[in-house]
């Protein structure tokens, strides 16, 4: 596995599936910045969209497709997740089957926020239940607090790029200073 971010505000994504599953991811990736995310669900659970909720009723045709990048699919029996997702590839779109390792392009990563810090898990599909407990490991040790601290390094760097000092120096001593990291 290749480990990457994207940017959900420079690629076109979208979910198709069914179930709490699909609104959940669909969540997450909102929770993750993608603001234009469109969520295809044939059988939505929900009595109506919430608000900023870009539904649309059925499962994605190829012309659906067209203008993605990614597409997560969750809840879709085997056989109807395999096809939508040589659909996408057909397109040149890259696919997530949620618990379906075998038919991915990427793997989500269990994940925990703290403003723009962004700390991932990934076992490459092997044990989500493991990405899961590692996750709420990172979460303990790292708090809220890690926003605050994380926008306190991004100023500190601006400055100190701009006077010619060496970052990671400076950013070590500050973590040091602070026991942030203690």
């Amino acid at each position: 596995m290749v480990p990457i971010a994207l940017d959900p505000a420079a690629l076109a994504m979208a979910v198709a599936g069914r179930g709490q599953a699909a609104r959940r991811r669909f969540l997450a990736l909102r929770a993750g910045g993608a603001k234009d995310l469109l969520l295809f669900s044939d059988q939505y659970d929900e009595p109506e969209p919430a608000p900023g909720e870009s539904l649309r009723p059925f499962l994605p045709g190829l012309s659906d497709l067209a203008g993605l990048r990614a597409l997560w699919i969750v809840g879709l029996p085997t056989d109807a997740a395999q096809q939508l997702a040589a659909l996408a590839r057909s397109k040149r779109v890259l696919v997530n089957v949620e618990d379906r390792p075998e038919f991915c392009d990427f793997h989500s990563v269990a994940e925990v926020r703290r403003g723009d810090l962004l700390l991932t898990v990934s076992t490459g599909g092997a044990s989500p239940g493991l990405s899961a407990r590692l996750r709420a490991r990172l979460a303990a040790e790292f708090g809220p607090e890690w926003s605050e601290r994380l926008a306190v390094l991004r100023d500190h760097r601006m400055a100190w790029r701009g006077e010619g000092r060496d970052v990671a120096a400076e950013t070590d001593a500050l973590l040091q200073a602070n026991g942030w990291l203690a």
